[in-house]
């Protein structure tokens, strides 16, 4: 049978019981992956719970997902986990405390908590938690109070990624081993419960995945672990089972994430009865994206691409809405009408997409548990629930690990490099109401941004970049005369997988440079400025 990982939202799925059919399967994934110790993970409802399972996965241990509203003590008894992580979460131990039973803490068994997970142990310690006057998100510096075995190896200072409003109080129910500007409690101790008030997972953590080890290694005695998997050899054979004899679609916008998802096609369609049609939807796209989809899959025998202009049905759609959600609402639908009927023209079986992980959890999916999942905004390609069925291979990607897949069958490394662009196209880069001139502004100035760092030789040094047609006027004088235009906002972020980012310190020459193309060039542009936040708090796309 095909895995799961293709199935629309459906990638690692939660246990919820421990039923002699669960303890069987998880022994059966322990015995294949030849070790004998894991960790059991329970999800919280962090965005980056998939990275805590992809930094266990690089460090080759084997981690068991568990629901935190179903899975309690005794059922942890039964599974028998090596050692235990909660994951961070939206929800706070004081006005909204998760589903999950505390007496698991009490087990004995070695635990980390993660942010919400720190502060659940802290709170079933007694130690004091309460909402935080600053609160920290953002990149900050962690110092080391006292040593211990979390923490060897690693540097007394270094920085780590924080995302949380409540802080842990100091007391002595619990040995502080670190602390930050806002934090005075950023990790702690006590027996064998552990915690930190970041996230390792991420890049921006620096030694995070030291920390993991360290936890997995020292703390827990793990010390077996499963040798790495192809994993772009996986999905192309369980592609190949399930499309031989097949029509599929293929939602293609030139970006690495389709792309990558069209190269496991081609290799999957190698000596099997197959048909792709590749459907690019032009209308709300950058200036050169299409003729990048045809540059590299036009005229290509393994697949035929078809391109289908719907700028009138976006702008009609679009009209009247001002909101960045409901804008997404809007272009969902036609983005969904577009593809159904290219479904029913071509007779498709499946309709395959480059989604991510980080849409569905920034959707509001992910791991599925009782725990609450914030939406952080609605993507395009989650749940459109097609007529036929959806094929995700990359859901179980973030977007350097989905790339890492393109590079190793073939994916042209220009596809790969490009800058993400997010699916509804230039309408999140429009505030206001989306029409024609406003479409025509941020296409012009896209254009101008993206041409300038490309002669810079900026373009690859920064992971994603945009202009931004604000609703904000600014009074100008062009020539003898006066008048207002739009003030574009340009951004460019430093990321690694999308999930966290820090803004690009662009060089002062090369923007004044920008401003002076994109006011003389575009009549509708009054000034232009650039935006200095992170992710966290902001999000990358402006909307």
């Amino acid at each position: 049978a095909a895995s799961d990982v293709y199935k629309r939202q459906d990638m690692s799925q939660s246990i919820t019981s421990a039923d002699e059919a669960t303890i069987s399967k998880i022994r059966e994934t322990i015995a294949m992956r030849k070790v004998s110790k894991f960790i059991l993970l329970f999800s919280m409802g962090s965005q980056f719970d998939k990275l805590i399972v992809q930094t266990l996965d690089k460090l080759g241990v084997s981690t068991v997902i568990a629901d935190p509203a179903r899975i309690d003590a005794e059922a942890v008894k039964k599974i028998a986990p090596t050692g235990i992580i909660l994951s961070g979460g939206p929800a706070s131990v004081q006005n909204e405390p998760p589903p999950f039973d505390e007496k698991i803490f009490d087990l004995g068994i070695p635990t980390l908590g993660i942010c919400l997970g720190f502060q659940m142990i802290a709170h079933h310690l007694g130690v004091p938690v309460e909402s935080g006057h600053k609160r920290e998100f953002g990149v900050h510096m962690f110092i080391q109070t006292f040593e211990s075995d979390l923490f060897r190896g690693i540097p007394k200072e270094s920085p780590v990624l924080q995302s949380h409003g409540d802080k842990i109080l100091p007391t002595d129910k619990l040995e502080i081993l670190g602390t930050t500007d806002n934090a005075p409690v950023c990790a702690g101790h006590k027996g064998h419960l552990w915690g930190v008030q970041f996230h390792p997972e991420v890049t921006d953590s620096k030694y995070g995945m030291q920390m993991y080890d360290n936890f997995c290694k020292i703390i827990c005695g793990i010390t077996d672990r499963f040798p790495a998997e192809d994993v772009a050899a996986k999905k192309i054979a369980e592609i190949r089972e399930m499309i031989n004899g097949k029509n599929v679609i293929i939602a293609l916008s030139g970006g690495s994430d389709s792309s990558v998802v069209a190269y496991l096609f081609k290799k999957a369609t190698e000596g099997i009865n197959t048909r792709i049609r590749g459907v690019y939807i032009r209308g709300i796209d950058r200036p050169d994206d299409e003729a990048n989809v045809l540059k590299y899959f036009g005229n290509q025998p393994w697949i035929e691409v078809k391109i289908h202009d719907a700028t009138n049905d976006f702008l009609a759609a679009l009209k009247g809405y001002t909101m960045m959600h409901d804008k997404r609402v809007a272009m969902r639908g036609i983005y969904k009408k577009v593809l159904e009927a290219e479904i029913q023209n071509f007779g498709a079986n499946y309709i395959a997409q480059g989604t991510l992980y980080t849409d569905l959890v920034e959707s509001g999916h992910g791991i599925e548990t009782g725990a609450r999942r914030a939406q952080i905004k609605l993507h395009h390609n989650v749940n459109n629930e097609f007529s036929v069925p959806e094929l995700l291979p990359l859901a179980d990607c973030v977007k350097d690990s989905g790339r890492d897949i393109g590079r190793s069958i073939g994916c042209p490394e220009e596809l790969l490099v490009r800058h993400p662009f997010p699916g509804p196209g230039l309408i999140v880069r429009i505030e206001g109401e989306v029409n024609a001139e406003t479409l025509r502004v941020a296409r012009a100035v896209d254009g101008i941004y993206i041409d300038e760092l490309r002669k810079a030789d900026l373009y690859h040094s920064v992971w994603q970049s945009g202009a931004v047609v604000t609703q904000s006027v600014h009074t100008n004088s062009k020539g003898d005369d006066a008048g207002v235009g739009y003030v574009i906002a340009l951004w460019a972020v430093w990321s690694v997988n999308g999930f966290t980012a820090q803004f690009a310190e662009l060089p002062y020459d090369f923007l004044r440079h920008v401003s002076k193309r994109m006011t003389n060039e575009v009549r509708e542009v009054g000034a232009v400025v650039y935006r200095i936040s992170d992710k966290p708090p902001a999000t990358i796309e402006w909307g």
